[in-house]
């Protein structure tokens, strides 16, 4: 048995762990797309051209193209979360599946990782999706957008780690409303995705600063609206040590769980 100071193994045997889900997945490929679809697409119209009536611009955009880069942010971040946590607990617990997997050659950290990588794929599908979407409203400008998606993809590993830290400490189902309420709620609502962070307290916006999302919105809503970034490394770093140190922790807490 090995601590939580025992960095994780990472190997190509969590690839077949990706494909398996993957292979699931790819079952049930429409009502899945359009159940992790239709939830950002209502918040990006709804909010969009309701709000969009009263606010008029923000930050030198008009409100539905500033909320749209938002929703592509907010809509990676739920999907992983999601997936890492709901679906994730499930094949740990309720179907076993972590328990056959691991009868096969593979280690615990090859299930843990197989798992964000399909979250984060996920992740990036429910992204790219609604970009589709912004780019065919014209809330997009042009082929710049497309750099979104490996942002994403790192942002996607990020939360999906996050997430996987959750699932493995959890004993059930209900656990995960404390993580909701308590994190992925407020990070939502305080990193920029529905109004600017300018248009915070300054404690609160320094705060949000702190959390992976606001520098996900701070990458991704420049290169949806024609401009380049600004502090691109210092941002993507943030994100890259948050991804970093849950996939070591959720690996560890794993092998904790698992092979005791």
């Amino acid at each position: 048995m090995t601590g939580l100071s025992t960095p994780p193994r990472p190997s190509l045997r969590a690839v077949p762990v990706w494909r398996r889900n993957f292979l699931v997945w790819r079952k049930l490929l429409v009502p899945s797309l359009l159940g992790n679809f239709a939830d950002p697409l209502l918040y990006l119209l709804v909010l969009g051209y309701g709000l969009g009536r009263l606010v008029g611009e923000v930050e030198g955009l008009g409100y539905m193209a500033f909320l749209a880069s938002g929703i592509v942010c907010s809509s990676a971040m739920m999907g992983a979360t999601f997936e890492a946590l709901y679906s994730a607990y499930t094949r740990l617990t309720m179907q076993q599946t972590w328990a056959a997997m691991l009868n096969a050659p593979l280690a615990v950290d090859d299930v843990v990782i197989g798992e964000i990588a399909w979250a984060a794929t996920k992740a990036l599908i429910n992204a790219a999706a609604i970009l589709v979407v912004t780019l065919a409203l014209g809330l997009a400008e042009g082929p710049r957008a497309l750099l979104v998606l490996p942002v994403v993809a790192l942002a996607g590993t990020c939360f999906a780690a996050l997430a996987m830290i959750v699932t493995t400490i959890s004993r059930s189902y209900d656990f995960f409303l404390y993580y909701f309420t308590l994190v992925i709620t407020p990070m939502m609502l305080v990193s920029g995705v529905f109004f600017p962070l300018a248009e915070l307290p300054e404690a609160v916006a320094r705060g949000a600063m702190a959390l992976p999302l606001a520098h996900v919105v701070a990458l991704v809503r420049p290169l949806m609206t024609g401009s380049w970034p600004q502090w691109v490394l210092p941002h993507l770093a943030v994100v890259a040590a948050y991804a970093g140190a849950g996939i070591w922790l959720a690996c560890a807490l794993a092998r904790r769980r698992l092979e005791t």
